[in-house]
């Protein structure tokens, strides 16, 4: 027990010396300036790689403290317990406030350190000024963690049991959703550190460019693998048959998806052409925002959510103050000094530049509109208006008539040519690509209008895509080969999301044993219901039968600790589609049986997939072009 008790000691002094280097780090560039000794800076470097070991030492710490039950520890023994499996005592580590808020802090001082490493091609003073920012970014929320939300606070004395986790994060998808979300909102924050010391020495290059362009595609690969995950954990633990219900959290993790995506496509225009540097900088200033506001959402106690923390008042306001220092600061520092970067927009109206501007301007009018649809009920609430639900409804009638030019613009902008293009040039590729989509939308308008529009947009992509990699296959680059692959990735992901919503069937009955129900002309019996016990629950399992020797075992589970019931669905995908199955509360003489078609559903899936490999193939791979050049 003395052993466990120093290791959490261990691990809280390392949390204390982590908020010393970030201050060191954030200090030193401007000390050095101050008193004119530039050796002070050379502190920077150092201070920031010790603040990555430091805090990779403070979540082991944490991580031992779960996987060994050390009850002394406060978090410990309000989210786990004996009787869990390993499995979800070490992700549990994560699973509530202070332990998610460490690991995101120990992800941003990693970060810091791979900056302080890899010279990246940056000057010197530029490289400094990033880590100041950094710096000053840990400094807020490392004081945060130390003074509202230590993990290391500790009982005294240690309890024999904890209370456990809740049931609902019992998953593995649970398990490496957080820490692939939160790698990802620190990759954006890197972005907004280039972009306040772009501001700050007023100057950006080609290896400024280059640099953010890598951090954000980093951070673009792993927010669409975390919220990739994270739908398809509610789509099979919640039990309601859907994979995004336009939740505030949900929107948290969307609204920096949207920004980082406009960002992606802006800055290869800077780096590439230059101009329009100061829509980059902003671009990078507002998504590091929109993760701000997520951690505020899920952690100021203003929402009640599967996904949010339980917090006192004490700190939302502290939240919300940083949130207003960092963010307010950057965008004051962007208002008196971004006059100094071009503000020229280097790109004719007509040209492939022209359509990733407009593609910028589209995808953050969307999350204009997302954050508003967001924050509004919360304001009303604090206003005394009443409260207001903004809901489905209000996301699919305003989100998706802005995304749907975005697509059209995606189908033909890459085969635009830089610089300036003419529309006599795109008449044949514009023909062909919407001759494909006119087609696919035919084929599908007995399904409805949304069905037509979303089947014709996704083959008008996807055209689109394959006409760009058969013109260029002669020079094919490895950025060109990523992004045709991620295009591909979208272009399945409207095709699965639109089967999905649109041709979806469900069919919900009280059977008892031996039943049947008829879903999409199947007939689906419940052939047997007995209770199974789990390692630290009780469940009751059914067997459904269907045609063709399908056998589905849907369960609801009953936690002691704490006390709560889930429900786990069963789900039989094919690539054509999945057959769902959930059961309410039943005995061995019967059950409710609710179940679900979703046509094409597991393309939804596999789309995150591709649009990760495109995103890898771009950052890492090196792909040789597929003819010689002659000498």
């Amino acid at each position: 027990m003395a052993d466990r008790a120093m290791i959490a000691e261990a691990g809280h002094f390392a949390l204390i010396l982590a908020a010393v280097l970030a201050l060191v780090q954030a200090a030193a560039p401007g000390l050095a300036h101050l008193f004119r000794r530039p050796g002070i800076a050379g502190l920077t470097g150092f201070a920031a790689a010790g603040q990555a070991v430091a805090m990779a030492c403070a979540m082991a710490a944490l991580i031992h403290a779960f996987a060994v039950s050390d009850f002394s520890v406060r978090v410990v023994f309000e989210n786990s317990h004996t009787a869990k499996p390993m499995l979800y005592k070490v992700a549990a580590a994560w699973g509530h406030h202070e332990g998610s808020l460490l690991l995101w802090a120990a992800l941003l001082s990693a970060f810091g350190g791979v900056t302080a490493l890899w010279n990246q091609g940056l000057p010197g003073g530029m490289r400094l000024r990033v880590l100041a920012v950094q710096g000053l970014v840990s400094c807020g929320v490392l004081a945060f963690l130390e003074l509202t939300s230590n993990p290391f606070d500790r009982l005294s004395p240690a309890p024999f049991e904890g209370r456990g986790l809740n049931p609902l994060l019992q998953d593995p998808g649970l398990a490496v959703h957080p820490p692939l979300l939160y790698v990802g909102t620190v990759g954006v924050s890197v972005a907004f550190a280039f972009a306040v010391a772009a501001l700050w020495s007023g100057r950006i290059g080609p290896g400024w460019a280059r640099a953010v362009r890598a951090w954000t595609l980093i951070a673009w690969i792993f927010l669409t693998a975390g919220i990739a995950l994270g739908s398809a954990w509610a789509y099979a633990e919640l039990g309601w048959g859907g994979w995004w219900f336009w939740d505030p959290v949900e929107n948290s993790a969307l609204m920096p998806w949207l920004t980082a995506t406009a960002l992606l496509h802006a800055v290869r225009g800077v780096e590439r052409r230059g101009g329009a540097e100061g829509w980059v900088v902003l671009l990078a200033i507002l998504g590091f925002g929109f993760s701000l506001l997520g951690m505020f959402l899920v952690r100021s106690g203003v929402l009640t959510s599967v996904h949010a923390f339980a917090a006192d008042p004490l700190r939302g306001v502290f939240i919300l103050a940083l949130f207003g220092l960092i963010e307010g600061g950057a965008l004051a520092l962007f208002a008196v000094r971004g006059h100094r970067l071009s503000g020229r927009i280097a790109f004719a109206p007509f040209s492939r530049d022209g359509a990733l501007l407009l593609n910028t301007v589209l995808l953050i009018v969307a999350t204009g509109v997302v954050l508003f649809g967001t924050v509004y009920p919360l304001l009303a609430e604090v206003l005394g208006i009443g409260r207001i639900s903004v809901g489905a409804p209000f996301f699919d009638a305003t989100v998706l008539p802005l995304l749907s030019p975005l697509i059209a613009l995606m189908a033909i902008g890459p085969l635009m040519r830089p610089g300036r293009d003419s529309p006599r040039r795109l008449l044949r590729p514009a023909g062909i690509v919407g001759g494909v989509g006119l087609l696919a939308a035919a084929a599908s308008a007995a399904w409805g209008g949304w069905a037509a529009a979303g089947f014709g947009l996704a083959a008008a992509v996807a055209a689109g895509t394959v006409l760009l990699l058969w013109r260029s296959r002669r020079s094919l680059t490895r950025r060109g080969l990523g992004m045709a692959v991620a295009h591909l990735g979208v272009a399945v992901a409207i095709a699965g999301m639109t089967g999905g919503s649109q041709l979806a069937d469900e069919a919900i009955a009280r059977l008892p044993v031996g039943g049947s129900l008829v879903l999409g002309g199947r007939s689906f019996t419940l052939a047997e219901v007995r209770a199974v016990p789990g390692p630290n629950y009780i469940a009751t399992r059914a067997r459904v039968t269907g045609p063709g020797g399908l056998a589905l075992t849907p369960e609801t589970r009953r936690y002691e600790n704490p006390p709560q019931t889930t429900t786990e669905a069963a789900i039989a995908s094919t690539p054509l589609g999945d057959t769902y199955a959930v059961i309410g509360e039943g005995g061995p003489d019967g059950a409710v049986l609710r179940m679900f078609s979703k046509p094409l559903l597991p393309w939804l899936w596999a789309s995150s997939v591709l649009m990760c490999m495109g995103g890898g193939i771009a950052l890492f791979a090196r792909l040789p072009r597929l003819r010689r050049r002659e000498r």
